[in-house]
């Protein structure tokens, strides 16, 4: 076994076709999900990028709910429900694993973290001493959403684990997206392992991953040949062209 994947929690993911009755119904009708076949993650950190509603979110949330996480997120320790729903795919998904099992784990999503957040204020009243260190040491509501996201990341979050990060990024500034980079990296050299969705090519740019790029299909991509990448580089480039063509 190769050295570097001996920490590799989730090795790939593998579309049940063969149990989909039909491809005309959500979230089957999705082109990325009717082309979907398998989906090798890199041992260290996998990008899934692409336009609102390519479905990026939905294998995600299917990749974290069939490992065992909540839905709407947590480790796996959580196991409440506000509002059921998401989708049926990771029923119809096989998670390849890897030979060990993590330490730890959390299925971070950026839509219900208010959710998540609340949960954890209810079993800090339940479970004897003082379950909120976990998370700083104090509620996550009593912080602003984005000192919130940190505070989890920081805190919580140790090695030999695995993360799976659904737009982290939404309540970060730039400077703290650099930040996540740098956590990111020191977990990474613990023998952590990431599955992320993201909008931001800054946290794209992290190095020694894989970047797979959905538009009607689903393809690995390079850092600079990424729509994210390509689009911010041209607007920052040429912002007061871009600014005159949105605005005219």
């Amino acid at each position: 076994m190769n050295e570097k994947n001996i920490n590799q929690f989730i090795r790939s993911i593998k579309l049940n076709k063969d149990k989909v009755k039909s491809f005309n119904e959500y979230p089957f009708n999705l082109p990325v999900i009717k082309y979907l076949d398998k989906l090798k993650f890199h041992p260290n950190v996998t990008f899934i990028v692409g336009e609102n509603g390519s479905g990026k979110s939905t294998i995600l949330e299917a990749i974290a709910t069939s490992y065992g996480f909540n839905p709407e997120g947590g480790t796996k320790n959580f196991n409440f429900s506000t509002n059921d729903t998401h989708s049926c795919l990771y029923d119809f998904i096989t998670l390849v694993k890897g030979v060990k099992k993590p330490k730890d784990g959390f299925f971070l999503r950026a839509e219900s973290f208010y959710n998540v957040a609340t949960n954890i204020d209810e079993l800090a009243r339940e479970i004897p001493g003082n379950f909120l260190e976990r998370y700083g040491g104090k509620s996550l509501h009593e912080i602003s959403h984005g000192e919130s996201f940190f505070a989890l990341i920081i805190n919580k979050f140790t090695g030999n684990s695995i993360y799976i990060l659904d737009e982290p990024e939404a309540a970060l500034s730039p400077i703290r997206q650099m930040s996540l980079i740098s956590r990111i990296d020191q977990l990474v050299k613990q023998g952590s392992q990431f599955i992320i969705a993201t909008h931001s090519p800054i946290l794209m740019a992290y190095p020694n991953s894989f970047i797979y790029e959905i538009k009607d299909n689903i393809e690995l991509v390079e850092y600079e040949e990424s729509e994210n990448y390509k689009i911010t580089k041209d607007f920052l480039n040429n912002y007061k062209k871009m600014i005159h063509i949105l605005t005219k």
